[in-house]
C-alpha cells in the first residue's frame, strides 16, 4: 500500500511509460533516488529562518519602505502592514498545522496542498504557486537592477558618464542588466542549493548590519536637502527637492496621512491598492523555508518554528523602519527617491551592499524554490509529457532541468522592465496560493478525519476560513483583473486535471468531506417523515451475470428517478469453506462495470448458501437509514438462453477493437481492472448444459419474501432486445422507443376489468410516468389500455372509465387511454361452478398473449400487472408457466406488483 512518502501518481496525463506497472516502479525509484541523493542536512535556523527572513526583507525593505510611507502615510502604511501580516499569520497557522500532521517531502507548499486536497487542486495551485515564484524572482532581479542603476547609472539630466555613474540607462539596458544578473543566479542554482544555504547566513549578517546602520543613522546624520531628476515621457526631465530633517515632530505630523501621487518610475497614479500590492510583496516569503522541505532534517518541527520566529522578527523591523522614515524624511523625499535609506545612512555603502545581497539572495531563493516545485510536479507526473524532463536530476540530486525551465520563464518576466509593473501579479498569485493552504487546512478540519492530528494546535477552522476569505478579498482589492484571470486559470487547470489525470494512491480530501456530509444528512433523513408526495423508486436489482443484464441495468438506471439504485449479487457458498471472504475481491470488478455502463448505482454483494437466503439478506441490510430499497427487480425465470452483451454492446466492443486495455474514453486510473480483466472475471452466460442454481419454487419464494417485507416487485423480461444506450439511440418518433404501454388490469383474474385504480394499478402508472421523465424516454407516448366487457348488458365500465380519466387529470398524468374489449377472452376463464376458483387454461393464456401482441407489438416497453404468487409452493411451477405464456414473445416487458401508495392528488 502506498504511503505518504510515495509519489503522488503512478502515471500522468500523458503517459510517458508504456506499462502502468513500469511507470509506478519508475516513479517510485525516481522519488527514492532523489531522496537519497539529496540528504537532509538543514536545521531550523539555516533551513527555515534564514531563507524566510531574507525573502521577506529582499528589495522591498531597502527600496520600497519609503515609497509606501510616502504615498500611504504612516497610519495607512501601518494599516497595510498590519493587514498583510494578519493575513500571512492566519496562513502560517494553517501551514504549521499541515506540516506537523505527517512527513513533509520536497515541494513545500505544493506538497502540502496536493497531499491534503488531492491531485486536481494540488496540481493547479502548485503550478500557479510556481508561476508566483517565477514572477517574484523577476521582481527581485529588477529591483536589484534598479538599485545598481541608482548608484552606477548615468544621470538623466547630464546624459553622459560621470564618475562612477557609467552605466547607460533605458528599457533595453535594464533588460540586459537583469539578464546578466539572472544568469549569475542560474549558475549558482545549477551548482546546487547547498551553496546558497552556506552563503545565506553570511548574507543575513550583511543585511542585519545594513538594517542596524539605518536604525542608528538618524542619531548621527544631521538634516540635509536633496535634489532629484527623473525622466518623464520622451526626453523630458523633471527635478524635485526633498529634505531629511532627522527626528522631527512636524515631519511626523506631515507624514501621518496619505499623499498618493504619480510614481516616477511608471508615471502612473498610485492608490491604496497599488501601494499595498508593492508592500505585500515583502510578505510573500513566508514559504521560503517550507519550499526547502526536501533538505530539512525535521521539516515537521522546523517549518512551523522557524517560520513563526522569522515573521515576528521581520514585522518588528518593518514597524521600526516605518516609524523612522516617517519621523525623519519629508514626503517629497520619500516619494521621489527609492534609495532614501542610502542617502541618509551613516555610511551609504552599508545600504548598497545590503540591497545587493538581499536582492540577489531573494532572487536565488525564489529560483531554487520554484525549481523544487516544478521538480515535484514532474515527479508526480500530473501534467505528463510536457513536464517530464523536469524530473531529471544530476548525480547529486539537483533538478537542473527544472532550474533551466525556471530560468527561461523568469527571463520572460524581465521584459516587464519595472518592478512595480509585475508586483501586483506576484501578490495576486501568492494570495491565491495562501488561500489554497488555508482551504486545505479548513477541509482537513471540517472532514474530521481521525488521522488529522497535527502537533501544532494553535489554529481552528475559524482561522482557516478567515485567512482564506481575507486572501481572496485582498486579491480583488489589489487588482480585480489579475485576480479574475488567475481564478479562471485555476478553474481551467482544475477541470483539466479532474478529467485527464489518473487517480492518486493516497486519497482525496473530497472523499472525506463527502463522507462527513453524507453521514450528517443520512442521520437527518428520517424514514418516519416519509410522505407519498416525495416518493421515488429505490431499486435493488438482483443480477446473476452482468453479461446478460447490461440493457436491464441501464433501463433500471433510467427508472430510478434520482432514487437509490443498488446492484445486488449472491455468490453461493459458505464462509467457513474459504480462508478469506471471496466477495470482497469482487467489488472492484462490479464497480468497474458500473463505471463502464455509466450508471449511478451502488454495488452490494453477499455470500449465502442459497440465492433466496442471500436476497433476503440484501433486502434487509442494503442501504442506510432512510435510503433503503423499496422495490426489488428480478430477471424473468424462463428456459431461453440469454445473449452475451459483452460481445454486442459497443461500450465493451470498441475498446477491444481499438486494442486498448483501459476503458474507452477514460484517461483515469482503472483501479487495476482493465477491460480484458473485467470480461474474464464474469463467467460465460448460461447454455444448454449449464446447471441452474435457482429452482422455480425458490424464485417464486423470493417474490413472496419481498412482498412479505413490504417491497414492490418487478419481473423484467426480454430487455436484452432494447438497443444499448451507447449507440446513441433516443426516443424519436417512429422508432422502437416511441411508446410506453401500461396494462393496469390483472389479466389473470376474472376481475381484470373490475378496477383500474387499486394500489398496484396506480403503482404501474407511477412507474410509467417516472420512466417517461428520463432523458431517453422523454419523447415517448404513454398509452394506458383498459380491458372492458363491452358486449355485456352492464355498462358500468363507462362510468369507471370516466372516473379513471378524472383520476389521471388529478394525478397530472399525460397518457392516451385505449379501450380494449376482451369479452371473448374472459369467457375462456369463466367456470360453471362459482364456488371453485377459475382455472387459467392454456387457451385463455394464449388469448391474453394474443391480445397483448395485437395492441402492444410496437411498444418500446410494456408494464403489466403482476398477480400475487401462490401461498402453496407446489403451485410455483404453474404460476411461472402462466406468466411465461402471457408474456411470450412480447418484447421488453416489466411485470409489476406494487404495495406502496405512490400517488397523491394534494398540493
Amino acid at each position: 500500500m502506498a504511503g505518504e512518502r510515495s509519489p503522488l501518481l503512478a502515471h500522468g496525463v500523458f503517459s510517458v511509460a508504456p506499462d502502468n506497472e513500469d511507470s509506478r516502479r519508475a516513479s517510485t525509484v525516481a522519488g527514492d533516488g532523489s531522496s537519497k541523493a539529496t540528504p537532509r542536512t538543514l536545521n531550523t535556523f539555516f533551513g527555515v529562518m534564514v531563507p524566510t527572513i531574507l525573502s521577506m526583507f529582499s528589495i522591498i525593505l531597502f527600496l520600497r519602505t519609503g515609497f509606501v510611507v510616502g504615498h500611504a502615510g504612516l497610519l495607512q502604511g501601518l494599516l497595510m502592514l498590519g493587514v498583510a501580516y494578519f493575513i500571512i499569520s492566519l496562513t502560517i497557522l494553517s501551514i504549521c498545522a499541515i506540516s506537523t500532521n505527517g512527513a513533509v517531502q520536497g515541494g513545500g507548499a505544493y506538497f502540502m496542498i496536493s497531499r491534503s486536497l488531492g491531485p486536481e487542486f494540488g496540481g493547479s495551485i502548485g503550478l500557479m504557486f510556481y508561476l508566483a515564484k517565477v514572477c517574484a524572482c523577476g521582481v527581485y532581479v529588477l529591483g536589484l537592477v534598479e538599485a545598481i542603476l541608482d548608484i552606477f547609472g548615468q544621470d538623466p539630466a547630464v546624459g553622459m558618464a560621470t564618475g562612477v555613474r557609467v552605466l547607460p540607462q533605458g528599457y533595453w539596458f535594464s533588460v540586459l542588466y537583469s539578464s546578466v544578473l539572472l544568469l549569475l543566479c542560474l549558475v549558482v542554482c545549477l551548482v546546487g542549493a547547498h551553496i546558497y544555504a552556506k552563503a545565506s547566513f553570511i548574507i543575513l549578517l550583511v543585511v542585519t548590519v545594513a538594517v542596524l546602520s539605518i536604525l542608528i543613522s538618524p542619531l548621527v546624520v544631521g538634516p540635509q536637502h536633496f535634489s532629484f531628476t527623473h525622466v518623464l515621457g520622451h526626453n523630458r526631465t523633471v527635478t524635485h527637492n526633498g529634505t531629511y530633517t532627522g527626528f522631527n515632530s512636524s515631519t511626523l505630523a506631515g507624514n501621518l496621512g496619505p499623499g498618493y501621487s504619480l510614481d516616477y518610475s511608471t508615471n502612473k497614479m498610485m492608490s491604496f491598492s497599488t501601494v499595498f500590492a508593492v508592500m505585500f510583496t515583502s510578505c510573500t516569503g513566508i514559504m521560503a523555508g517550507a519550499n526547502m522541505s526536501g533538505e530539512l532534517k525535521n521539516p515537521s518541527v522546523a517549518i512551523p518554528k522557524g517560520t513563526i520566529i522569522a515573521v515576528l522578527y521581520t514585522f518588528t523591523v518593518y514597524v521600526l523602519l516605518f516609524l523612522l522614515v516617517s519621523s525623519t524624511c519629508d514626503r517629497f523625499l520619500l516619494i521621489n527617491d527609492y534609495g532614501v535609506f542610502q542617502r541618509i545612512n551613516i555610511w551609504p555603502p552599508f545600504v548598497i551592499v545590503g540591497v545587493y545581497c538581499a536582492s540577489l539572495s531573494a532572487a536565488m531563493c525564489s529560483m531554487i524554490g520554484a525549481s523544487r516545485i516544478l521538480h515535484a510536479l514532474a515527479i508526480d507526473q500530473l501534467f505528463g509529457l510536457p513536464l517530464a524532463p523536469a524530473a531529471i536530476t544530476s548525480s547529486s540530486g539537483n533538478p537542473w532541468v527544472s532550474v533551466l525551465f525556471t530560468w527561461a520563464l523568469v527571463q520572460c518576466t524581465l521584459f516587464a522592465g519595472q518592478l512595480n509593473v509585475i508586483a501586483g501579479l506576484v501578490t495576486v498569485f501568492y494570495l491565491l496560493a495562501y488561500a489554497a493552504v488555508d482551504l486545505a487546512c479548513l477541509a482537513l478540519e471540517w472532514a474530521s478525519a481521525p488521522n488529522f492530528r497535527p502537533t501544532f494546535q494553535l489554529f481552528s477552522w475559524h482561522t482557516c476560513l478567515l485567512g482564506m476569505v481575507s486572501c481572496l478579498v485582498m486579491m480583488f482589492v489589489i487588482n480585480a483583473v489579475y485576480s479574475s484571470a488567475s481564478i479562471v486559470m485555476l478553474l481551467l487547470l482544475l477541470l483539466f486535471l479532474h478529467y485527464r489525470s489518473p487517480t492518486s494512491s493516497w486519497g482525496y480530501i473530497s472523499q472525506a468531506l463527502i463522507f462527513h456530509q453524507v453521514r450528517k444528512y443520512l442521520l437527518m433523513l428520517d424514514s418516519r417523515k416519509d410522505h407519498v408526495k416525495f416518493w421515488r423508486p429505490q431499486v435493488l436489482l438482483m443480477v446473476s451475470n452482468p453479461r446478460s443484464s447490461c440493457q436491464l441495468i441501464s433501463f433500471v438506471n433510467q427508472l430510478k428517478k434520482g432514487g437509490l439504485f443498488v446492484l445486488g449479487h449472491v455468490q453461493l457458498g459458505d464462509l467457513d469453506m474459504f480462508p478469506t471472504d471471496p466477495v470482497q475481491q469482487q467489488y472492484n470488478f462490479w464497480l468497474s462495470l458500473v463505471d463502464k455502463l455509466d450508471v449511478k448505482a451502488f454495488v452490494d454483494l453477499t455470500l449465502s448458501p442459497s440465492v433466496r437466503q442471500g436476497t433476503q439478506h440484501l433486502l434487509r441490510i442494503t442501504g442506510l437509514g432512510g435510503m433503503k430499497p423499496n422495490t426489488l427487480v428480478l430477471g424473468f425465470y424462463d428456459n431461453c438462453y440469454p445473449e452475451d452483451s459483452f460481445l454486442q454492446d459497443p461500450v465493451f466492443c470498441e475498446s477491444a477493437a481499438n486494442g486498448s486495455g483501459s476503458f474507452s474514453g477514460s484517461e483515469g486510473d482503472d483501479f487495476g481492472v482493465d477491460l480484458p480483466s473485467l470480461q474474464a472475471h464474469f463467467p460465460p452466460i448460461r447454455h444448454m448444459e449449464s446447471p441452474r442454481f435457482l429452482q422455480p419454487n425458490e424464485y417464486v419464494g423470493i417474490i413472496s419474501d419481498a412482498i412479505k417485507m413490504g417491497k414492490n416487485v418487478c419481473l423484467a423480461r426480454y430487455f436484452f432486445q432494447l438497443p444499448p444506450e451507447g449507440n446513441g439511440t433516443s426516443a424519436k418518433s417512429g422508432d422502437s422507443l416511441d411508446t410506453i404501454d401500461v396494462w393496469p388490469s390483472n389479466l389473470l383474474s376474472t376481475d381484470g376489468s373490475g378496477s383500474f385504480a387499486d394500489v398496484c394499478s396506480l403503482f404501474l402508472l407511477q412507474m410509467a410516468c417516472v420512466l417517461n421523465m428520463s432523458t431517453r424516454w422523454r419523447r415517448a407516448r404513454v398509452r394506458i389500455f383498459l380491458c372492458v366487457e363491452a358486449e355485456s348488458g352492464d355498462q358500468g365500465w363507462l362510468a369507471k372509465e370516466e372516473r379513471f380519466r378524472e383520476l389521471l387529470g388529478k394525478l397530472r398524468i399525460r397518457a392516451t387511454i385505449k379501450i380494449v374489449a376482451w369479452d371473448r377472452v374472459v369467457k375462456m376463464l369463466r367456470v360453471t361452478d362459482s364456488t371453485a376458483p377459475p382455472a387459467a387454461s392454456e387457451e385463455f393464456l394464449t388469448a391474453v398473449n394474443s391480445l397483448l401482441k395485437e395492441h402492444s407489438t410496437s411498444a418500446g416497453v410494456r408494464f403489466l400487472y403482476l398477480p400475487r404468487p401462490p401461498t402453496d409452493s407446489r403451485q410455483s411451477q404453474r404460476y411461472l408457466a402462466q406468466l411465461d405464456a402471457v408474456t411470450q414473445g412480447l418484447g421488453p416487458t416489466l411485470l409489476i406488483h406494487g404495495l406502496t401508495p405512490v400517488t397523491c392528488t394534494e398540493l
